[in-house]
């Protein structure tokens, strides 16, 4: 085995990045390059990274800002929290763009990173669709424009194993021909979790490597390549199966771990570990300790995260199932989260547009 390359956990969340640092050690602190803060407003979890040179160097993402939404208003297909989803997400991408230095009237790009025949990757060229794009309006007949919008433009460059051309290339070409002032890239991204895949949104101003989440390396779309602001918008839609089968056994193990801790109840006392209906979210707390997870899993029980993924890794490749998973109820969940964020981002860009406004949401 030593010649077998470590396995790497994919995602494109700073936020797991992070968490995965911590876990490795957990000595570090702000101090150290990473800064995160967190609070929670209309049963939505916000956290805010901020990475320094020093921090991208241990995390392995861009120094920078992220910004993490987190919510079960897809998966639920609540309404509501999808309205509030939105309202939250145009008001963060409103103060992005303005630490960013981007006036009220500049010009905006937005860009649909994405195959559109492949549903966990048609996030970008839905969104596009549903966006308010006003820049021909702005050229064309400005008189018929009210006060309160700007000139906004979309494009959807598709994948390079479509087109057989660079993205970032064929992004540099649009913006020297349009000249925007600032650029928002939305794609679909990677999650080494399984709890977070369509129910959280990342928001950043580092820009993207596209493909980066499934092991495609591309050119990056960023201010560092074409000189103006660029904020990303992404959500993870995919999970592999080595993260997927780790999980699994997490939650075995947390399982009979919340069994262990709750054996001294009194035999007539309902448990809710042991009711289907009534059982709590497992946590790192139900996690059993060495011995007893030795009993459940034998050697394997005993290894470490790192050790026991490199090994699901190991058995999996050579028979072709190492897959990038997503949920059944993908068609669904793409088009709402689709809704979510372009009305997100229409409030955002366009103070006479009503953040979240309701009938984004109609079908």
């Amino acid at each position: 085995m030593e010649n077998e390359k470590e396995y790497v956990i994919r995602t494109d969340l700073a936020l797991e990045a992070q968490e995965m640092n911590v876990k490795d050690d957990p000595d570090s602190s702000d101090h150290d390059g990473v800064k995160v803060e967190e609070n929670e407003k209309d049963d939505i979890k916000i956290t805010y990274v901020t990475v320094d040179d020093e921090g991208a160097a241990r995390i392995g993402k861009k120094a920078g800002h992220y910004i993490t939404l987190e919510s079960q208003a897809i998966r639920k297909q609540d309404t509501d929290l999808q309205v509030n989803l939105a309202k939250t997400l145009s008001g963060q991408l409103r103060k992005l763009l303005q630490d960013s230095g981007v006036q009220e009237m500049d010009r905006c790009l937005l860009v649909g990173l994405g195959n559109h025949q492949v549903t966990p990757d048609a996030l970008g060229p839905l969104v596009t669709e549903k966006v308010l794009v006003t820049s021909h309006l702005f050229e064309l007949h400005p008189e018929t424009v009210a006060e309160g919008y700007r000139p906004v433009s979309a494009v959807t460059p598709g994948v390079m194993g479509v087109t057989g051309i660079e993205t970032s290339d064929m992004v540099n070409g649009i913006i020297e021909e349009t000249k925007p002032d600032f650029v928002i890239v939305i794609d679909a991204l990677a999650s080494r979790s399984i709890s977070r895949i369509n129910s959280t949104i990342q928001l950043s101003d580092t820009g993207i490597h596209p493909g980066s989440g499934v092991g495609n390396k591309r050119k990056e779309i960023s201010r560092e390549t074409y000189g103006i602001p660029v904020i990303s918008i992404g959500v993870p839609t995919v999970v592999d199966a080595v993260t997927i089968t780790s999980d699994t056994i997490d939650f075995l193990l947390k399982h009979f771990g919340r069994e262990w801790n709750e054996k001294d109840r009194p035999s007539n006392a309902l448990s809710p570990a042991l009711n289907p209906f009534e059982r709590k979210t497992l946590t790192e707390e139900d996690y059993p300790n060495e011995e007893q997870s030795k009993a459940v899993l034998g050697m394997f029980g005993q290894l470490g995260e790192a050790e026991k993924k490199q090994l699901i890794k190991e058995v999996l490749t050579p028979l072709g199932h190492n897959l990038m998973v997503t949920p059944k109820e993908v068609d669904g969940f793409i088009k709402d989260m689709a809704h979510v964020i372009a009305s997100g981002i229409n409030g955002a860009l366009h103070p006479g547009v009503e953040d979240g406004e309701a009938q984004s949401y109609s079908r």
